[in-house]
């Protein structure tokens, strides 16, 4: 092949990715434009970080706090996930605090917008302790202590 066809080609596929890249773009927005975005109930209280930071970091820092809790046993981190919970609270039209289960809890606005698993609360609480829920937390930790005081008892030799 001479130069000159070399040259034409080479602009011939420059021209083919420019215009395709100009089609892609146009559909992309179009099909961005037909998917609604999640509606994320407001927040109570102050975040540790501004929105755009906290929906792109905040397993990382919840990552962080449960190693800092886990790992050097400090539990008073402003960071935590109860914290979260407190201030992201939502509540049904009865006006309980709607659990993990409900499609109206927090986490489940984004999570399920992003095909995204929430495993947290398998082992924590999706929403947050009131006065109520406190007494009974307490007054089955306290049935749970002394069933091992008793199992204790029972087994010493």
């Amino acid at each position: 092949m001479t130069r000159r066809s070399n040259l034409a080609t080479l602009l011939l596929f420059l021209a083919t990715l420019f215009t395709g890249g100009l089609v892609g773009a146009a559909t992309g927005s179009a099909i961005e434009s037909a998917v609604a975005a999640p509606a994320i109930p407001k927040a109570e209280g102050q975040c540790v970080a501004p929105p755009e930071v906290m929906r792109r970091s905040h397993m990382t820092m919840l990552k962080h706090t449960r190693d800092v809790t886990v790992r050097e046993g400090d539990r008073k981190t402003a960071e935590g996930l109860t914290a979260c919970i407190t201030c992201h609270a939502v509540k049904d039209a009865s006006g309980a605090f709607v659990s993990i289960k409900s499609p109206q809890h927090f986490c489940r606005a984004c999570h399920d917008y992003a095909a995204v698993k929430v495993d947290c609360f398998e082992c924590h609480a999706s929403r947050p302790l009131t006065e109520k829920t406190a007494e009974a937390a307490h007054a089955a930790s306290s049935a749970d202590l002394a069933a091992l005081a008793a199992f204790a008892r029972e087994t010493r030799p």
